[in-house]
């Protein structure tokens, strides 16, 4: 037999004694602290309904960021070190989806389209959706550094709820400096023109 501590009583003796000793939570209260239900993507038959462009694979944000809870910087994990969010490189793709192949035939399909262009190292030209004029320098990096990770609504709206994401915000130069008013940060020309 081993001799046993008698803190490890302690351990277990602890969380009981406050379990005991904290007010009973009333059942209203229980109800609003649960979790809400998960979100659940819906079928989407039609893509050509679909506000935004028509991307060379159907990546659905809704499914990825929303159903399946991926957080933004899994895929776009140079936006805190960059200016430029990038596109995912394709192996973050197929790191997934040599496991997972879709449940429909339409996922079966793109997921398809996924693997073909890692096995020919040839990635997807995507469409790009929030372009800013040439003049212009958004440095994400400086953004997420001050709105946090979920700052990204911001500009880009709620994408976990987006099939196809397309472009919410104007992000002309009187959108951008509303932004930097509410939260009291540099309207100076030469912070996005330089």
């Amino acid at each position: 037999m081993t001799k046993r501590s008698g803190w490890a009583g302690v351990g277990v003796a602890l969380p009981v004694a406050f379990a005991l000793l904290a007010p009973p939570i009333p059942p209203a209260a229980a109800q609003t602290s649960q979790p809400a239900p998960p979100y659940k993507a819906p079928v989407i038959s039609d893509t050509g309904r679909l506000p935004g462009p028509r991307q060379p694979i159907f990546f659905r944000h809704d499914v990825h960021a929303g159903q399946d809870r991926i957080p933004c910087l899994y895929c776009h994990n140079t936006v805190t070190i960059s200016s430029e969010p990038g596109i995912p490189a394709l192996q973050t793709c197929f790191g997934c989806h040599q496991m997972i192949g879709g449940s429909t035939p339409s996922d079966q399909a793109e997921i398809k389209k996924v693997r073909e262009a890692f096995a020919n190292r040839q990635p997807p030209q995507w469409i790009r959706v929030h372009a800013l004029p040439g003049f212009v320098r958004f440095p994400h990096q400086r953004h997420i550094k001050v709105l946090g990770t979920e700052g990204c609504n911001n500009c880009h709206g709620d994408v976990r709820a987006m099939p196809q994401v397309y472009q919410v915000a104007t992000l002309r130069m009187g959108w951008c400096i509303n932004c930097h008013v509410q939260r009291n940060v540099s309207r100076d020309c030469t912070v996005c023109h330089y």
